[in-house]
């Protein structure tokens, strides 16, 4: 059965994800799934055995794993053995190390592998998702004058603006690490696009000018809009979508980058101004 024994966590990521074998000890970095239970397949690294994975927190790293092997080796008819005969394979004893973003903790067992382990490749571009999965991106936090309740007119400045924060509109960063490789992520909003409702779309590569009173009929400096028509079935359902371009570096040199879209929704009311005659 496996046992579970603390470990100290160490400064940062130690290996290579090489192996290193020697005639009883063979230390293997690898990315081994979350989900699964035992050791019996005939090559290559088992799996953990330490959870489903739908309740682990999704700071989780991948275990990384070493085996040493048994010596002298168990006797005939151990349940090490999985059913083999001494000198058909061997078994190792094998520790899984894990981080769940607080703490990390070890769990030790005896495997029987009818090979040494032999090391996994770890894609950084799998890492450059798992630390996107990690952040909460969301669609802008929409500010916008006419405000939504109120009425707008006709031909008066619109300005549109997003609350600034790591979630609406950057800069968010997390890490995600396997294998003896770190890959590092930040998302940035690129742009915002705003379809305004009346047919027209506003593109603003900054998050917008907040309105003031003092700025009177001036229209936005940056990320603004006017009103030729009102808005005769009620309102003007405004969409913002927001461009995150969210860039990755890794230990081992290679960079890439991801894109993701977020929307958000508002509805304004937008009339005209009625000059009313004198009877």
């Amino acid at each position: 059965m496996a046992t579970a024994a603390p470990v100290r966590a160490s400064g940062g990521p130690g290996g290579t994800g090489d192996t290193d074998c020697g005639p009883f000890f063979c230390q293997v970095e690898v990315d081994v799934p979350s989900s699964g239970g035992g050791g019996g397949s005939d090559n290559g690294p088992s799996t953990s055995g330490g959870g489903e994975g739908s309740g682990q927190d999704k700071s989780a790293t991948q275990p990384v794993c070493t085996y040493k092997k048994l010596d002298p080796q168990p006797p005939a008819g151990s349940l090490d053995w999985e059913g083999h005969a001494p000198g058909d394979g061997a078994v190792y004893e094998e520790r899984c190390t894990f981080d769940n973003g607080q703490t990390e903790f070890a769990e030790v067992r005896n495997v029987w592998r009818a090979t040494p382990p032999t090391a996994v490749a770890v894609d950084p571009a799998v890492l450059a998702q798992q630390a996107l999965d990690q952040m909460l991106l969301r669609g802008p936090d929409i500010g916008i004058v006419p405000k939504p309740g109120g009425l707008g007119l006709v031909g008066m400045p619109v300005y549109m603006w997003t609350e600034r924060g790591p979630e609406t509109y950057g800069p968010n960063t997390a890490s995600a690490f396997a294998g003896g490789i770190t890959v590092n992520a930040t998302a940035k909003v690129r742009k915002i696009v705003w379809q305004m409702g009346d047919g027209k779309t506003v593109t603003c590569t900054t998050p917008g000018t907040p309105y003031k009173a003092t700025y009177g009929k001036k229209p936005s400096p940056d990320c603004g809009h006017r009103y030729s028509q009102p808005s005769l079935a009620g309102a003007y359902r405004v969409v913002a979508t927001s461009t995150w371009s969210v860039d990755w570096q890794a230990t081992t040199g290679q960079t890439g980058q991801i894109i993701q879209t977020r929307q958000s929704t508002v509805d304004i009311r937008v009339g005209e101004l009625q000059a009313v005659g004198s009877g």
